[in-house]
This record gives C-alpha cells, sequence and structure tokens, in this order.
C-alpha cells in the first residue's frame, strides 16, 4: 500500500513549487513539491479505507509522507482515545512549522472533545522540545480561544518556557490572536505580565499591531508598550 501511496505522490512533484514551498520551510531539505490540495485528496481516500495499515507502516522520507500522515489522522472517523493514540505517534515526527501547523489545523475532531484534548495537550506544554510545545500551542490558537477557555489559554501561554524561536513565535502568535478575539483579558494580562521573556513579550504586540481587526488607536497604545 506504501508504495502505492509513494508513487501517486511522485506522480505529483511540482518542480516550480518545490522551490517556492522549500523556501519557506528552513532547515528541511525533503521536500518534493506537492501541492496541499492534491495531498488532501489523497489522504481523505485513505482515511476512508485501511487507514490504520496505512499509518503502522508509512514511509517518513519526505515532507510531503509526513504531511499526508497528518492528514490522514485529522479525517479519519473513529473513538477519540484511538485518534489521540495516533496523534501522540505522530507528534516526534513534526520537526517544521509547516507540517505542525497544517496537521493542527486538520484535528477537527477536537470540536466536540473540548475536555478530553485540553487534558491531552496540557503536557506537551511543558515538554523540553520544541515542536511538542509548537504543537500544544497551535493546537490552543486553533480551537480554544473562546470565551470558556480563554482565561485558562493565557495561563498556559504565560508557563511555556522554551528557547526555540518556532515555540516562541508560537506563543507570540496565539497571543495576538487572543487579543483580536478577547481584547479585554488579553490587554490585562499584558499590562501585568513579568513572566514572558522580552521577544516573545515583544513580538506579541507586533502581531496585535500586524492585525488589520486592531483599531488604529489601539495599535498606538500596544506599540507604547514595548519593553526597551
Amino acid at each position: 500500500m506504501e508504495h502505492t501511496v509513494r508513487k501517486q505522490i511522485f506522480e505529483l512533484i511540482d518542480t516550480d513549487y518545490q522551490k517556492f514551498s522549500a523556501a519557506l520551510i528552513p532547515n528541511i531539505n525533503n521536500v518534493l513539491g506537492i501541492r496541499l490540495p492534491e495531498l488532501r485528496k489523497i489522504a481523505k481516500k485513505i482515511a476512508k479505507g485501511d487507514w490504520r495499515t496505512y499509518l503502522e507502516n508509512a514511509e517518513d522520507e519526505y515532507f510531503e509522507e509526513i504531511m499526508l500522515q497528518g492528514m490522514v489522522i485529522g479525517y479519519v472517523k473513529t473513538d477519540i482515545e484511538e485518534i489521540l493514540y495516533y496523534v501522540a505517534a505522530f507528534v516526534p515526527k513534526i520537526d517544521n512549522w509547516s507540517v505542525c501547523d497544517s496537521f493542527c489545523t486538520g484535528l477537527k475532531f477536537t470540536k466536540d472533545n473540548k475536555e478530553r484534548v485540553w487534558a491531552f495537550l496540557k503536557p506537551y506544554l511543558c515538554s523540553k522540545k520544541e515542536y511538542d510545545i509548537r504543537f500544544g500551542v497551535v493546537m490552543l490558537l486553533d480551537f480554544y480561544i473562546e470565551p470558556t477557555y480563554i482565561d485558562r489559554v493565557l495561563i498556559l501561554l504565560d508557563r511555556v518556557k522554551h528557547e526555540g524561536f518556532y515555540a516562541k513565535m508560537g506563543v507570540a502568535w496565539a497571543i495576538s490572536i487572543c487579543y483580536v478575539k478577547h481584547p479585554d483579558p488579553t490587554m490585562a494580562y499584558l499590562k501585568n505580565n513579568n513572566s514572558l521573556d522580552d521577544f516573545t513579550y515583544n513580538k506579541s504586540l507586533q502581531k496585535i499591531t500586524e492585525s488589520n481587526r486592531v483599531e488604529k488607536d489601539t495599535k498606538k497604545i500596544i506599540r507604547d508598550m514595548k519593553r526597551r
């Protein structure tokens, strides 16, 4: 089965897209150049068939092969505990922001299993591994920035301690979305903050000011809060 999947992937290689895609993902040299909608089509077909056999035997040589596995996990229909088993097996394969963020976006089963997935995610936010943290943070960003969870999300983001660039950028991105969706509690959090490192704090402010959903006068206030 896996050889058939690889054959399908190789038939979709686009050399122009390969150059574009590879340039966006630093430190990765195994990009073939396949557009994500094409990979999603393959993933949906696998998810309707013997997806367990596929995931147990899938190859990891190319960026797209790993991306495809993540997509399949997002599409399969089974009980929450089995899905989380496959999610946990997949997370250690994440070694770049693109696979991480795409994977998280596809885990839409989270919407119907909020508390269970919340408990599942918390250990990732305390990990010493950069992409474990990025995974946990982006999952919060995608599914938990809402009234019921906003205070708990800010507490978890505040506790993240990792020197990795993509962990810090994930936290800054998440805090900016918290502000856009829930300005009052997020502003209170930022004004009283002394635990975020300067880079993450200032990047959070920068990302807030880059949003077209934040008013001009508010952007000036946010800029004035920058740590010098």
